[in-house]
């Protein structure tokens, strides 16, 4: 087997953790690991979490958040970053202030609930989403609940999705990518950055295991972007890797499991 000489591009997740392995951090370390970058993490906080939803959260402290951003970046260096469940007003003001002082893409997801409804984020943080970590976003990933909270506007058509992109693009980031799986028929996504729309449509598979799908989607997008790939083009590998992640998912314990990451690896054997 020969010896890996170059160094992969970095990507780094700034998240809570998952501790039933199929959301933050964990997820987003295993699509990066799929998609040939390495994966490094900031973690925001921890969670008592299985498939039948989240029995508690604790955040860490902003100085820890803060220290641990700034011991991988100026070591380590990243060429993407992608930030997930922020938890509180402090934490998601000091993760923007942070972002705005690197140069790298930024992916956005702006986890407000789990899969299974439980709020992971604080109600008084929604401004501090809006006014301080948006603007620094290169892409914004929010799903149709996200859209409702940030903005008030209840997508029910494709054409609620425009709207909702306008909306999202307002607060600052240069592309909104409006997650329409809540919708019924094929799941169908928009990439816009106020001029260029970019409709990605997939098929709608009869699988109720799809725990992690944002995180895994955001990820997969700042992988892609590591490696150099313009934003339309990471958004769509990114829809077709969670596709078949969806396609694969797989029960775990009482309630809804994972998508399966590692779909290509087992598709190959």
């Amino acid at each position: 087997m020969p010896i890996r000489t170059a160094v992969p591009p970095r990507v780094l997740t700034v998240a809570g953790s998952d501790s039933g392995g199929g959301a933050g951090i964990q997820a987003d370390l295993k699509t990066m690991l799929a998609l040939g970058v390495h994966g490094m993490s900031v973690l925001t906080a921890v969670t008592a979490q299985n498939s039948l939803g989240v029995q508690g959260a604790w955040e860490l402290p902003v100085d820890a958040v803060r220290a641990q951003y700034r011991s991988v970046v100026d070591d380590i260096g990243v060429q993407a970053v992608k930030t997930g469940m922020l938890a509180s007003a402090a934490l998601v003001e000091t993760v923007a202030e942070l972002l705005a002082g690197t140069d790298a893409p930024v992916v956005v997801d702006p986890v407000g609930v789990s899969k299974h409804g439980d709020a992971l984020l604080a109600a008084e943080a929604l401004d501090s989403v809006r006014t301080k970590l948006l603007p620094v976003a290169t892409v914004a990933t929010p799903n149709l609940d996200e859209v409702a909270q940030l903005t008030g506007v209840q997508v029910t058509d494709e054409d609620g999705m425009r709207r909702a992109a306008e909306e999202i693009l307002a607060f600052g980031p240069r592309w909104a990518l409006i997650k329409g799986g809540h919708l019924p028929g094929d799941a169908v996504d928009l990439l816009t950055d106020g001029s260029a729309e970019h409709w990605l449509r997939a098929p709608r598979y009869d699988n109720r295991h799809t725990h992690g799908t944002g995180c895994t989607l955001a990820s997969a997008i700042a992988s892609g972007l590591a490696l150099g790939q313009d934003v339309p083009t990471a958004v769509e590998g990114a829809k077709a890797y969670v596709t078949g992640a969806i396609q694969a998912g797989f029960a775990l314990g009482g309630g809804i499991g994972p998508v399966d990451h590692g779909w290509r690896t087992r598709l190959a054997e």
